[in-house]
């Protein structure tokens, strides 16, 4: 600590966080890097498979989005209940008033202003899935077009064989280029591909847990996991895996991950990936500590899950933790329903869940152009539209009511509710919890199992075979509004100083903080959502030091660089032999204990 006192900052990072990688996964996208870079890789988190000659054929193209999303007549009447709420909160039309006979002035936002974002000017291309065979002049994809796709389509048989692939290699022309599916394909490029293309679309993380169904199993999710990382680690940042020994890992976590899903997700880090060693931090108590802060409500607002969370001195509050199952994507579906209500988005088949490309055009248009103002607020912009087998088509159209998506976080009924569905409960009825101190705990030997598996201290049980089943630490709450839910956590906490404390110090992470509008609402609805009995005056949302992003996996890299807790971080021979034994001495400890002399550290 005496180190950490007298060394440089910059001095520190160059020294330890060369061979420290920060992986910090969420339901939309995986942000890795190395710790003493400025920034991480910001990957979507799905992977393609090519669909073999036995499963070609199949309907479900995406395989983890399955449900035929139909909203009944009673959610879509409770949807426009809540649009016209918005409206009224807005001062804009009702969902069906005519806008001519409103009197409230229209705003047109020009192509070409701030809002509109670089990527909205350039279409989106359908992603090549042939690549050369080896053996020909080269085994890049580059240059390949789709047509090669559809040729080798129809020169196949019915059992899926190339009718004009050489029997032999001396039968094959010098210099002539073959073309085969590629087996697998990553983050975005994967989000490109055609759904007339023989490929599974896998997102293995949902919601904030693992997405597991009948239809994608543990194993398939583990190994898609696995595989992502993997890619990344390989093509990204360059570290082969006979090197990764050399390196160790910081694994920051979202709250709303179980027990079991951490325990898995260490397994692939140390196992399949072949880290010499790794440690777990919490998600919101990085992010605190990425912004300087040691006491502060965090909130969470990702891809699919907010969740919210309050620290105090550097110790998260577990009674104080909640999740809402709405994020980013929900307001880009809702942006896309208001559009389609008021025939404002170019005619042709847009469906977000069958073709993922969709989503990429519609989540842009929501960050170019959505925001949280008063006043009817239209925008003009030029929307791409893909249907198979024909070219991706650019509309100039006026779309209305941008301000009523975001809102969505307010008055969530407006939001879609959830198109996937929630993985088997039973699945996670695991006999370990990882968050407690419970080495010195006693456990009966069972006779079932061998001596191997015991720990040579207390006579205790494997950990992973010993442990009670723990209730979810994260209280859900399914139409609860953000403002609600924010006062809600802060209001438990139940001493007034602290809860004054914390309301002067809301922070707020992830991509959706970047809405213009959001940080003054948030202050203003939360402020009104305080009962009238408490003495609370002031609510402020502390201003981000760094991209609300990735604070998180900034603040992981800085734990991880302190180094400050040398008994929380697990070796893989350690973990490959036997795994974390009771009364070992050494256990998976999440961030719940934050010691004060990193937390002073850092603050100046």
């Amino acid at each position: 600590m005496d180190y950490l006192k007298s060394v440089v900052p910059s001095q520190l990072i160059a020294e330890r966080g060369a061979n420290l990688v920060v992986i910090n996964p969420g339901s939309g996208n995986v942000r890795v890097g190395l710790a003493h870079q400025q920034k991480p890789l910001n990957v979507p988190h799905c992977i393609a498979r090519y669909m073999r000659e036995w499963d070609q054929g199949s309907e479900i193209t995406v395989q983890d989005q399955i449900l035929n999303y139909q909203l009944s007549p009673a959610q879509h009447l409770e949807r426009e209940k809540a649009y016209d709420i918005i409206a009224s909160v807005l001062k804009i039309p009702f969902l069906d008033e005519e806008t001519v006979n409103n009197s409230y002035p229209r705003k047109m936002g020009r192509v070409d202003g701030l809002n509109m974002s670089s990527r909205n000017d350039s279409a989106f291309t359908w992603a090549n899935v042939t690549e050369k065979i080896s053996g020909t002049s080269d085994n890049s994809n580059a240059g390949n077009t789709s047509e090669s796709l559809v040729e080798q389509l129809a020169n196949k048989d019915d059992k899926g064989v190339s009718l004009d692939q050489p029997e032999s290699v001396d039968d094959k022309e010098p210099n002539h280029e073959q073309y085969k599916f590629r087996d697998v394909i990553f983050g975005e490029e994967a989000l490109r591909i055609s759904p007339s293309e023989p490929y599974y679309l896998r997102h293995p993380i949902r919601r904030g847990h693992f997405n597991i169904s009948q239809h994608y199993t543990m194993h398939q999710v583990l190994e898609d996991l696995s595989a992502i990382w993997d890619w990344i680690l390989k093509e990204n940042l360059h570290i082969p895996c006979e090197d990764r020994i050399m390196f160790s890992v910081v694994l920051v976590v979202p709250e709303t991950f179980d027990n079991r899903e951490i325990k898995e997700m260490l397994s692939i880090v140390l196992k399949d990936l072949r880290f010499g060693s790794a440690v777990v931090h919490q998600e919101s108590l990085a992010a605190a500590f990425g912004n300087g802060l040691s006491t502060a409500c965090v909130v969470n607002l990702g891809a699919q899950v907010t969740s919210i969370m309050c620290i105090e001195d550097g110790v998260t509050l577990p009674m104080t933790g909640m999740t809402l199952p709405y994020g980013g994507e929900d307001i880009s579906r809702c942006l896309l329903w208001v559009q389609q209500h008021h025939q404002t988005w170019p005619t042709g088949c847009t469906d977000p869940l069958v073709k993922p490309i969709d989503m990429l055009v519609i989540n842009n248009i929501k960050e170019s152009y959505c925001q949280i103002r008063e006043g009817e607020f239209d925008a003009l912009a030029l929307v791409h539209s893909y249907e198979d087998g024909m070219q991706v088509t650019a509309h100039k159209t006026r779309l209305s009511s941008l301000n009523v998506p975001p809102m969505g976080l307010f008055f969530p009924q407006v939001l879609a509710p959830d198109a996937y569905p929630p993985p088997p409960r039973t699945w996670f009825h695991d006999y370990e919890d990882m968050l407690e101190d419970t080495w010195h705990m006693e456990f009966p030997r069972r006779p079932d199992v061998s001596d191997g598996f015991y720990a040579n201290v207390n006579g205790g049980l494997n950990m992973w075979e010993s442990y009670p089943v723990f209730p979810s630490r994260l209280k859900r709450e399914d139409n609860l509004g953000l403002a609600e839910a924010i006062t809600s956590s802060i209001l438990s906490t139940g001493r007034i100083d602290l809860k004054r404390k914390l309301f002067c110090s809301i922070q707020l992470i992830g991509g959706v903080v970047l809405t213009s509008g959001l940080v003054p609402a948030v202050e203003e609805r939360v402020l009104h959502a305080i009962p009238s009995n408490e003495a609370i005056e002031t609510v402020e949302v502390l201003q981000p030091r760094t991209d609300p992003s990735f604070v998180a996996w900034k603040g992981g890299a800085i734990l991880g660089i302190l180094d400050f807790g040398r008994d929380a971080w697990i070796h893989r021979e350690d973990w490959i032999r036997s795994g974390i034994h009771v009364g070992s001495g050494r256990k998976y400890k999440d961030s719940f204990f934050l010691q004060a002399q990193a937390m002073c550290y850092i603050n100046n």
